[in-house]
């Protein structure tokens, strides 16, 4: 394993090539995984002009947008990290909007948001059809390990301090879900590109060697 140090600019410049070489069926469908405080969401977004400039038509998607709702998604408290973990996000309505219709066989309409957490009710949003070669960027957390199909998963990784330092206070109660993430799902172990983010300014991308 090699830990390369990389500017945020030149780590963008990477993804977006190495993600604009990559033919699939259908649409390309990309995971940006990392706890908030990693900030996938903002690297799913920075990596859309990019993209597009190189002719890959690309979507931005947060699985933020797609929580169970409130009588579900809380229905043990606010702050329980189990629950967190294990069913705020609606993985079937991902798969069912998003995934599935960017895949191989699929037709191309894709709903950006399905669930406005904040008023509770649904987003209301449009479909937007996604041609054939594009990309759809979905960013958040545990997106991992759940069998959701993605053709290539970025994970960004935290050391535990680091995760804990860059934690809003409000929501250090989730910590405990990304320790059992790491533990039971390792997706730093697995993910197509892995990059270190303990500082967003400084990141490193992990590197392995390559079979022979």
């Amino acid at each position: 394993m090699r830990i390369r140090p990389i500017t945020p600019q030149r780590l963008v410049t990477e993804l977006t090539e190495r993600l604009a070489g990559t033919d699939v069926p259908g649409r390309l469908r990309v995971a940006v995984d990392g706890a908030l405080a990693a900030r996938p969401d903002d690297l799913a977004a920075a990596l859309v002009d990019p993209l597009r400039a190189l002719g890959r038509p690309a979507l931005h998607v947060r699985a933020a947008d797609f929580l169970r709702p409130a009588s579900v998604r809380l229905e043990y408290g606010r702050t329980n990290p189990d629950a967190f973990y294990e069913g705020w996000v609606d993985e079937q309505g991902l798969r069912r909007e998003v995934l599935d219709p960017a895949g191989p066989e699929g037709s191309g309409r894709v709903l950006p948001s399905l669930w406005d957490a904040a008023a509770d009710r649904s987003s209301r949003a449009a479909y937007v059809d996604l041609p054939p070669g594009g990309v759809v960027l979905v960013s958040g957390a545990l997106l991992l390990g759940g069998g959701l199909p993605f053709d290539v998963t970025v994970h960004l990784v935290l050391s535990p301090a680091a995760l804990a330092r860059r934690t809003d206070p409000a929501l250090r109660w989730t910590l405990p879900a990304f320790a059992r993430y790491a533990d039971e799902v390792a997706p730093a172990t697995f993910a197509d590109v892995v990059v270190r983010a303990d500082d967003p300014r400084h990141p490193a991308l992990v590197e392995f060697p390559r079979s022979p």
